[in-house]
């Protein structure tokens, strides 16, 4: 028996992907949203979406450096918040857009921009309701030994300082070949 409001479940990032869910290639990015690093390949990240559609599906997990972005914190908190109405993908290239802009209440107009439309997402904010996603995704990423950012894992392999499109789709390439013919879509 229950005691007090039953909350929801929770989209956790580890289940929020974009592009095609069979892909068989599985770009995973651990970085944060005042990075501009991670601003940078974010545009890589879209561009190899685009050329790799239906070969590759993209992962985003949450790695902020707090100590050096105090704000990034709640970004990814905002991210997980608009996962939660399936807009992911739209908050997460707005938070990039407006890096430095990141207040809590900013957070809110982004996420209206982005299409989010839950009342509760201020009050969520406020509360870290997703803060233990976000330090889940921080253990997750310290486990498989990530230490700085953004950094890359193509179907689960490290990819270090692989920033560029030429960088990246180059790794990606090898990885399509080392899976079997039959997945690939063309």
């Amino acid at each position: 028996m229950a005691f007090g409001k039953e909350l929801p479940e929770v989209i956790p990032t580890k289940d929020v992907f974009v592009g095609d869910k069979k892909a068989p290639i599985t770009l995973m990015e651990f970085g944060e949203y005042e990075n501009e690093e991670c601003a940078k390949v974010n545009e890589v990240v879209k561009k190899i979406l685009q050329e790799y559609e239906g070969r590759v599906r993209f992962n985003f997990r949450h790695f902020p450096l707090t100590k050096i972005h105090q704000r990034s914190q709640k970004a990814a908190e905002a991210a997980i918040s608009a996962a939660q109405d399936e807009k992911f993908w739209e908050m997460h290239n707005a938070l990039f857009e407006n890096r430095r802009n990141l207040g809590t209440t900013t957070l809110k107009l982004h996420a209206k921009a982005a299409g989010v439309s839950r009342k509760l997402m201020l009050e969520e904010l406020v509360n870290s309701t997703y803060g233990q996603n976000v330090h889940d995704d921080i253990a997750y990423g310290k486990k498989l030994g990530v230490t700085e950012i953004p950094v890359f894992f193509i179907n689960g392999e490290k990819h270090v300082g692989k920033n560029t499109y030429e960088a990246l789709s180059k790794e990606i390439d090898e990885a399509i070949k080392k899976v079997k013919p039959k997945k690939i879509a063309k």
